[in-house]
């Protein structure tokens, strides 16, 4: 069935309500493990009916927040889904209370425990209120974005289709550009600065109400952090300060000389990295996706049958148009056993990046799909990012279909990027634990913090207060993962890492790499992120050494990299 055939319909609160309460209330009174395995069963089917009818609503409503329709039955979830999490709590405490605990994990295994025991501390009835306003702050703060129309040369623009004007390889119309982008969120900085600070605030509360001392704690929870704690993650961005910040100086100094540019250089500047201009991916978005299914078919069969399956089932919707939400994701449809893509075409490097990387994400949610139970198709999220960033070194050898004549800038600046990124997302991380130890800084002090940040993890950039927020350090506003997804960022981090290491493992034997990454996607959810790393042979991020060779690694191919003619 095609995207826009599958029917929605708001699901009766009251009546999925009762269904939630009667299953439980069958599930605990079952005398063997048979009928508590068929109760079970039926939970988890209408677990993916309700999930299903909210991510068609949300898909929807991201594809044009113009829709009353669909702004309506977001408003809808936004008040349900805290309501029906008071029901799915009963239904966990009667799962791991189940006698039949141990018939359960001998035959599903025991992480969806271990899940439920985290998911069993970040909520409780008293907190609906809060969850519920947290889902209306967050939809608000989207469409704010999405509304945006950037003027810039006579036009008007979304944050999205100004992409490919902050990457200009004409020095004046780059940085006109992005004082432009920078001057709308400057003129909306009150209400960005508010949209946060009661997000805080709020997330602050609610951690106090389940007994934390703060957020922090209930945070990593709600990220369903299992097997790695907020020590290990500090230790991870020490290491990142050590080993890759002075690699990623060492990338920038080099741009700076290619663009004869002084040291360090401007946001606009840090964008161009030729001087003839950034790579571009040749040919039309049809064709893009055209040159992704060539990709996919001649990769695997697995994934050859995958990506087919996407585009019969129109199940991309990759086009930057008016009140679109920005940024991508990839999310599934389980009653109908499919991903679906949501991304933002505007003419860069990132274009071809949606058909790799979150295309990634749909192939193991598609190698997964008739896992049960459905929480088992998707790894947590750092384990998720591994899947996306992974595939898209897979990709290299098909770059020249992508890029054309730029597949040379595209492979340098795809391997530097993804070191450098490492940086920035893990200064994303380190500022909102500040912010949250913190929870009553003022705005003009988190935007302090970030500039301090910047001085840790990205020296390349220069603040010079030319473009608006940009260059006065509150560039933070524009990362939407710090209102929606508090602690998320860390993840890509983390992924990145690992991905390095396939990109290592791909220059040496390509088919044995694919073997290794078939190895990790195909245990889907069934382990914790260590776990998985372990079984497919590959070393924790949180190893020092790991982080110290794949730097070494990539470092030491960018300097032998023949950069002749690429101005």
């Amino acid at each position: 069935m095609k995207f826009s055939e599958m029917p929605y319909r708001r699901p009766d609160l009251k009546e999925v309500k009762g269904q939630l309460a009667g299953l439980t209330e069958r599930f605990k009174s079952a005398e063997d493990y048979g009928t508590a395995k068929a109760v079970f069963l039926e939970m988890d089917e209408l677990q993916r009916h309700i999930q299903t009818e909210h991510n068609l609503a949300k898909i929807r409503y991201d594809i044009d927040t113009r829709d009353e329709f669909y702004e309506t039955e977001m408003n809808f979830w936004n008040e349900a889904a805290p309501q029906l999490q008071e029901d799915q709590q009963a239904w966990t405490t009667a799962l791991l209370e189940s006698p039949f605990r141990p018939d359960f994990e001998k035959e599903y295994g025991d992480l969806m425990f271990k899940n439920e025991e985290i998911r069993l501390k970040t909520f409780s009835p008293e907190i609906i209120g809060e969850l519920q306003e947290e889902k209306r702050l967050c939809q608000e703060y989207q469409k704010l974005l999405a509304s945006a129309r950037i003027p810039f040369e006579g036009g008007s623009y979304t944050l999205s289709q100004m992409g490919p004007f902050k990457t200009d390889n004409d020095d004046e119309r780059r940085l006109r550009a992005w004082k432009a982008e920078g001057q709308w969120y400057r003129e909306h900085l009150g209400e960005l600065d508010e949209y946060y600070d009661k997000l805080v605030h709020l997330r602050d509360r609610m951690g106090r109400k389940l007994g934390f001392d703060g957020y922090t704690v209930l945070g990593y929870y709600r990220m369903e952090r299992n097997c790695y704690t907020k020590e290990d993650v500090e230790r991870f961005r020490r290491a990142v300060v050590k080993y890759l910040v002075p690699v990623a100086d060492e990338i920038y100094r080099e741009q700076a000389k290619r663009l004869g540019k002084e040291y360090p250089m401007s946001f606009a500047d840090n964008a161009l990295e030729f001087r003839s201009g950034n790579p571009r991916p040749q040919g039309t978005p049809a064709e893009i996706l055209s040159q992704g299914r060539k990709f996919y078919d001649e990769l695997s069969p697995e994934t050859g049958e995958f990506f087919r399956t996407m585009l019969k089932g129109e199940l991309l919707d990759v086009l930057s148009t008016e009140g679109k939400t920005g940024g991508g994701y990839c999310t599934s449809i389980p009653d109908y056993e499919v991903p679906f893509i949501f991304a933002n075409f505007n003419g860069t490097a990132h274009d071809v990046e949606v058909v790799t990387h979150e295309a990634g994400h749909a192939f193991a949610a598609w190698m997964n799909r008739e896992r049960v139970p459905m929480e088992l198709t998707w790894p947590s999220l750092e384990a998720c990012e591994v899947h996306s960033m992974s595939m898209e070194f897979f990709a290299w050898p098909w770059a020249e279909g992508f890029f054309g004549a730029d597949t040379r800038k595209f492979k340098y600046t795809h391997l530097s990027g993804a070191l450098t990124f490492i940086p920035y997302g893990t200064m994303v991380d380190h500022f909102q634990h500040i912010v949250y130890e913190k929870p009553d800084m003022t705005p003009s002090q988190r935007h302090e913090t970030w500039k301090e940040l910047l001085g840790i993890y990205m020296p390349w950039i220069r603040l010079d207060g030319g473009i608006p927020v940009y260059g006065e350090g509150m560039a933070w506003q524009r990362q939407h993962h710090i209102y929606t997804r508090p602690f998320y960022y860390i993840d890509y981090c983390l992924a990145q890492t690992v991905a390095l290491q396939f990109w290592a493992l791909i220059q040496k034997d390509p088919r044995a790499a694919w073997e290794r990454y078939m190895a990790y996607t195909k245990q889907g959810g069934s382990r914790v992120f260590t776990e998985l790393l372990e079984k497919a042979g590959l070393e924790s991020p949180f190893e020092e050494k790991c982080l110290r060779e794949v730097c070494a690694s990539a470092e030491g191919w960018l300097k032998g990299y023949d950069l002749t003619g690429l101005l």
